[in-house]
């Protein structure tokens, strides 16, 4: 029996979640974007217009990873796919089958939901997630090529420029 236990996130654990998101970021290299406040996380993943989702896990009561998700689509498939916005395990869970446990929830989430898909994406420096990844049975994708527009980009093509 695993000493892990999934459960969905609520508002409450929103410090928690923020807390998880600076720790992934110092990871990444990437502390200095982070722009989520517990205010901002509370009204994006718990507000009314929320789409996204959250769960946490635990190791005997105590929070030692999250994923936060959401469902997106395929017009080919025509059905929903599931995508996996971040994960993140403290490092002294690494290794203890913390990760596979969330990613096996959000496998089970998908496949109830009827979804065609379980994606995500990693960096390509990210050598030890990239084998465990693989480890499962998850293969890159590489054909297609990811593209982000944000801050001035976004707002000039957002009033018409370029």
């Amino acid at each position: 029996m695993s000493d892990y236990h999934i459960r969905k996130a609520t508002d409450a654990d929103v410090a928690t979640i923020l807390r998880f998101i600076r720790e992934l970021a110092i990871y990444e290299e990437a502390e200095h974007e982070v722009e989520a406040t517990e205010a901002s996380l509370a009204d994006s993943l718990f507000g009314p217009d929320s789409v996204t989702h959250a769960v946490l896990c635990e190791k005997g009561g105590k929070p030692v990873g999250f994923a936060v998700y959401f469902f997106n689509y395929s017009t080919w498939k025509a059905r929903h796919g599931l995508f996996l916005e971040d994960l993140f395990v403290t490092p002294s869970e690494r290794g203890g089958g913390a990760g596979k446990q969330l990613l096996q929830y959000l496998a089970s989430v998908a496949v109830e939901r009827g979804c065609a898909r379980f994606e995500w994406n990693v960096l390509d420096w990210n050598e030890p997630a990239i084998r465990f990844y693989e480890s499962l049975g998850a293969r890159p994708q590489s054909e297609w090529v990811g593209y982000r527009m944000t801050g001035k980009a976004l707002e000039d093509l957002a009033a018409g420029g370029r």
